[in-house]
């Protein structure tokens, strides 16, 4: 049996007035107060941290378990990581996890990012984590209220399967609405880093970054749905929708419902609304008498007709692999929620 450490690590700036999610406030074309910007990013960050805390709780569950059923089965730590900076902010930031912490027993590792691009604050986090030992990290934003609680337990179970399954460290992501990411996470022996995948000169988006840096290194990767950030007041709207959407659901599925946030916007009152559209789909050569005649071969010229090569057997096996791995992972994710609910 061996023993691994797995981080999970959230970006943040500490939640203060002036500091956090400017671009919604007046000053910037949005809605907001910098108190009010200031209140909204600590209600999603404190719903954040607590659902990146249910699914660590989780994981650590689903390896006690298997550990104890089979004495051979890697022990897994999975561990709580904040990251932010400057440094003086760090006070400020540990004040507010205190709060969040108060009701659950898991410790809080800190980090203090530097650089002088995003990039290089990324690439610092990263390395310092994977120095003190820990073999992945997944890594997300505290502005991030609808990301699901799976797409980060199944972030580590993809990472897992990558390392010890198919014997080749991997690359887990997540976009964001805007080409860039939501949710990054890779091995410490992943050929990867964030160098030019934010910041670069040539106007290419992050997630595209993220690509070209796989396909050169030939790294396996798992994707997983897009994952709205709130950084404008248009996105405000849309994770208002979302998050209403989620708690209905949450009826019947096991969502965790981002609700101080979405109890902080019906507090403030706000109201998500679109408006009218007096576009329609033109549906009258469909719906008319007259017939269409389509050219069936310069439709076909058009779309292609060549679905690629046939996967090889290898290709399958490690397609098959995975899902079975997959399929092993979300059993014992249902079984363990559905414990919660009896």
């Amino acid at each position: 049996m061996a023993e691994k450490k797995q981080a999970l690590l959230i970006f943040t700036k500490p939640p203060l007035p002036g500091v956090v999610k400017t671009r919604m406030t007046t000053e910037h074309g949005g809605f907001f107060s910098m108190e009010q910007a200031a209140q909204f990013y600590k209600c999603c960050f404190y719903d954040v941290c607590e659902m990146s805390m249910q699914a660590l709780k989780e994981l650590q569950a689903m390896n006690d378990e298997l550990v104890a059923s089979d004495p051979t089965a890697d022990k897994i730590t999975y561990d709580f990581f904040v990251s932010t900076t400057p440094a003086k902010s760090l006070p400020k930031v540990q004040e507010v996890m205190e709060i969040i912490t108060r009701n659950w027993d898991i410790d809080v590792h800190y980090v203090i990012d530097t650089g002088s691009t995003f990039d290089e604050h990324f690439n610092d986090a990263f390395s310092q984590i994977f120095a003190m030992g820990y073999e992945s990290i997944v890594s997300i934003g505290g502005d991030v209220p609808t990301m699901p609680k799976s797409h980060l337990i199944q972030s580590f179970q993809w990472l897992d399967y990558f390392q010890n399954t198919l014997g080749k460290p991997g690359f887990v992501y997540a976009p964001c609405q805007e080409c860039g990411t939501s949710l990054v996470g890779f091995s410490h022996n992943t050929v990867m880093d964030h160098t030019g995948v934010y910041y670069n000169m040539e106007g290419r988006p992050a997630l595209d970054g993220y690509l070209a840096k796989l396909q050169e290194a030939d790294v396996p990767s798992a994707y997983f749905d897009p994952v709205a950030d709130v950084d404008e007041i248009t996105d405000l709207g849309h994770a208002i929708s979302c998050m209403r959407a989620i708690q209905e659901a949450a009826k019947y599925q096991p969502l965790f419902v981002p609700t101080r946030t979405l109890t902080w916007c019906d507090l403030m009152g706000i109201t998500v609304s679109t408006p009218p559209n007096d576009n329609h789909d033109p549906r009258d050569i469909l719906d008319g008498d007259e017939e269409v005649e389509i050219d069936e071969a310069e439709f076909q010229k058009f779309i292609g007709t060549d679905a690629g090569d046939a996967p090889t057997a290898d290709e399958l096996k490690r397609i098959s692999e995975g899902m079975d791995s997959l399929r092993t992972n979300q059993a014992a994710e249902n079984a363990y929620e559905a414990s919660q609910y009896n």
